[in-house]
């Protein structure tokens, strides 16, 4: 057990039977002792985000949750197909469970797999990842002032903003996280 003022942003804790990434972490020194913590929480179960203040002195069940490097193999239905690369082992994730990751994911991509016990309980993408341009418009001639950037969808179904040298075919860098354009990719 871990008081709430010993958690951090990044831990996993567990609340009665769900668990719960701490997304925000803000420690709020009171007077005469009375510290309470703010966080920002996502429940793994329910992907439901939650703000709560508690006391400094709760205690909180802390969960380690395991890493797993698994490559995404195929889609069938609603159901998405994990292989680890070392054991063989497979493991199937639903749409809930992938949530944001949908829009990143290709075939034969290696991601995280957080993982606690045996169940998957969510995925952690990389920081960027590098995708084709499937459609774009051309460059209007003459509009180059400033930071001009147009719409272009890509392999795997998402629209992100882009510079005006960017073409039908080209492959770029995209930021997971923002989903902005970072830079062409080599």
């Amino acid at each position: 057990m871990k008081e709430a003022q010993d958690l951090r942003a990044g831990n996993c804790v567990k609340i009665g039977n769900d668990l719960y990434i701490i997304a925000k972490y803000e420690y709020i020194k009171g007077a005469r002792g009375a510290s309470s913590c703010k966080m920002k929480m996502k429940n793994l179960t329910t992907n439901s985000v939650s703000e709560t203040v508690y006391r400094a002195s709760d205690k909180f069940e802390q969960v380690v949750l395991e890493n797993k490097k698994m490559q995404y193999l195929y889609e069938s239905g609603d159901m998405y197909t994990f292989m680890d690369n070392d054991t063989g082992e497979q493991m199937e994730l639903n749409k809930d469970d992938l949530g944001d990751a949908l829009k990143y994911l290709q075939e034969e991509m290696v991601i995280d797999i957080v993982v606690y016990g045996e169940k998957a309980v969510g995925v952690k993408l990389p920081q960027q990842v590098d995708l084709e341009i499937t459609y774009t418009e051309p460059a209007v001639k003459g509009d180059t002032g400033g930071k001009v950037l147009k719409a272009a969808t890509v392999n795997t179904g998402i629209e992100v903003q882009v510079p005006l040298y960017c073409n039908i075919g080209d492959k770029i860098r995209v930021d997971t996280e923002t989903n902005e354009f970072v830079s062409r990719a080599k």
